[in-house]
């Protein structure tokens, strides 16, 4: 039997201020779109930096069944990819953005071996599918170029998700509110985006966990429900009931 795509399990976090969460165990499988639900100040957010190793926790996160000291930490942030909610804090534009993932040693290998060898793997390929998308979302190509401080919380989010699909290389998503700071329109044009990738041929996605705050749109994306309450658990469900 295949181990789980991702797998958490007895994962803790505490901060200054003492515990947020302990023990907590979840599996995400091929094809799951696993809302992450609980009230501001539960951990939601630190979770997904835990998963992503960002911040020292205990426990343990396997990807395949591999942790991220047995495939190595950069192999496996090319595979499990943590995307922020604010992407304003990066200097420079989103074009010196990608240039800078691109000159990664771990992220130029992983690209070059998830093509076909013949494919010219390199940023104009990147920023030619990167631009594809964000025209999808009604994201101007001279953006690209203005300052990440110059542009609004909505386009920032925008072009952030763009290079995190348009590098083609993670199978899980760590998103944290992606479409907080959009009207309603382009959140569902977003949303709409997002769940057609999971388990597409055409993308590397195959799974995704995602922070909201809506209720209405946990319904509209979400396969299966994760709660954080009271640091004590991470329970699983198919109800689609928020509570945030």
């Amino acid at each position: 039997m295949d181990p789980p795509l991702l797998e958490l399990a007895g994962l803790s976090c505490s901060t200054d201020s003492g515990q947020l969460f302990s023990d907590l165990d979840l599996s995400i499988n091929d094809g799951d779109i696993i809302v992450l639900q609980g009230r501001s100040g539960t951990g939601k957010t630190t979770l997904l930096k835990c998963i992503s190793h960002l911040i020292q926790h205990e426990g343990t996160v396997r990807f395949r069944g591999s942790t991220a000291r047995d495939i190595g930490m950069p192999f496996y942030r090319t595979k499990v990819l943590y995307v922020p909610q604010r992407p304003s804090l990066l200097p420079g534009s989103p074009s010196t953005f990608l240039k800078t993932v691109l000159s990664l040693g771990s992220q130029n290998q992983r690209l070059k071996e998830d093509h076909n060898p013949g494919d010219l793997v390199n940023e104009k390929m990147v920023r030619y599918r990167s631009i594809g998308i964000t025209n999808e979302w009604s994201i101007e190509p001279e953006l690209w170029e203005r300052d990440w401080s110059n542009l609004s919380g909505g386009e920032a989010q925008r072009m952030l998700l763009a290079i995190a699909l348009a590098l083609n290389t993670a199978e899980v998503l760590l998103l944290d509110e992606p479409t907080s700071a959009l009207d309603e329109e382009t959140s569902l044009a977003v949303e709409k985006f997002l769940v057609e990738e999971v388990g597409s041929p055409r993308t590397s996605v195959k799974a995704i966990l995602w922070i909201t705050h809506s209720a209405e749109q946990g319904r509209r994306i979400g396969t299966r429900f994760a709660r954080l309450s009271g640091g004590k658990c991470l329970e699983g469900s198919r109800s689609p009931s928020l509570s945030v």
